[in-house]
């Protein structure tokens, strides 16, 4: 296949290839190098594909990387679910008037959507305050 990836005959969106590499690193037996990932993920994505796609995810703190030998061994530290958490963290981070974002965030979410917000942020959910932190940092900022 040629340098554009293609699926059904559309170009496939970044974040529709890292979930797919993330979803692969969530199934792996442990540290993996990246050609483990390619084939994986199906090994038509090119190897430097990949290679693009995990330091994308490593520069998002997604993933880690261990060198082993003259390679890496990469590893998920976030989900699909911790993946779209940190872009929004992101986001939230590059506004000047956090209060406001949050505002207009909280009074565009659905009934439900806020009442799980609420039980999170009451410690309701099933791993404590926040869902447990996971890949969504520490909180502060």
């Amino acid at each position: 296949m040629s340098g554009t990836e293609r699926n059904g005959g559309r170009r496939r969106g970044q974040g529709e290839l890292e979930a797919r590499v993330l979803a692969v690193l969530h199934s792996a037996p442990g540290p993996v190098p990246a050609g483990w990932v390619r084939e994986h993920v199906g090994g038509e994505l090119a190897y430097t594909t990949v290679m693009t796609i995990l330091t994308r995810l490593r520069s998002k703190d997604a993933v880690t990387r261990e060198r082993r030998g003259r390679s890496f061994l990469w590893s998920a530290v976030a989900d699909e679910a911790g993946l779209a958490a940190l872009r929004m963290r992101r986001l939230l981070d590059g506004e000047h008037d956090r209060d406001a974002v949050l505002t207009s965030f909280v009074t565009s979410l659905s009934a439900e959507d806020e009442r799980l917000v609420r039980e999170l942020l009451a410690g309701g959910g099933p791993e404590g305050p926040l869902g447990g932190g996971g890949a969504g940092g520490s909180g502060e900022g």
